[in-house]
């Protein structure tokens, strides 16, 4: 059952065929579609009715993008929905997720799980490794002040493995250690690409 519509960024995606693939698909996105593995949906502009996703493989430079009709969308599983779930592997990312699980719910924040770490969680197919960095990402719909920014990138980098938390404001997304660093402009990616702006909050219609 789909959770809600339409997807955003991050959102893991289950309905994508091998038959709904271009015809020119490497061979080991094909197989991960047959083996019914979700999609991660990503920014960018899309037709209607249609959704930016990726497909990942087993090695780090397997990322394929593609299109998704949200018709065909069977599941969606947000990073918010995986920020409870536990797991009995020994990856260092999984055990950092552990130790910040209870430290971020106190702190108030709308967060999730993200990357491989998300991706393993959600649908039972290894990503992780004894390398992996834990990616999270925090609802942050109002303007987060740089100190409090700072405060929850110490609590981060306390840590047992890096990890890389993004900033989703309704104008795209920031990494949290660059806004916390007080640079006065930052990047902010978003569906038409990345720009540096100073103020990731305020409209982008009225960014100079």
């Amino acid at each position: 059952m789909v959770s809600r519509l339409p997807p955003q960024p991050h959102d893991l995606l289950w309905g994508l065929t091998p038959e709904q693939l271009p015809g020119d698909a490497p061979a080991w996105v094909v197989a991960a579609m047959a083996d019914g593995q979700p999609v991660v949906v990503r920014r960018a502009l899309t037709a209607p009715g249609q959704v930016a996703v990726g497909v990942r493989g087993r090695l780090r430079e397997q990322r394929y993008p593609t299109l998704m009709a949200l018709a065909s969308i069977s599941r969606c599983v947000t990073p918010e929905a995986l920020c409870a779930v536990e797991s009995d592997q020994p990856w260092p990312a999984l055990r950092a997720l552990a130790l910040l699980r209870p430290q971020l719910n106190a702190c108030g924040l709308v967060w999730g799980v993200s990357g491989s770490a998300g991706f393993e969680l959600a649908s039972g197919v290894a990503a992780l490794h004894q390398g992996s960095d834990l990616d999270l990402i925090a609802r942050s719909v109002e303007p987060l002040p740089r100190a409090q920014a700072r405060h929850l990138l110490a609590l981060l980098d306390s840590a047992p493995c890096p990890v890389d938390l993004q900033l989703q404001t309704p104008n795209g997304a920031l990494a949290l250690r660059e806004w916390a660093a007080g640079a006065r402009r930052v990047l902010l990616k978003c569906a038409t690409g990345a720009r540096l702006v100073e103020n990731p909050w305020q409209a982008l219609e009225h960014v100079a």
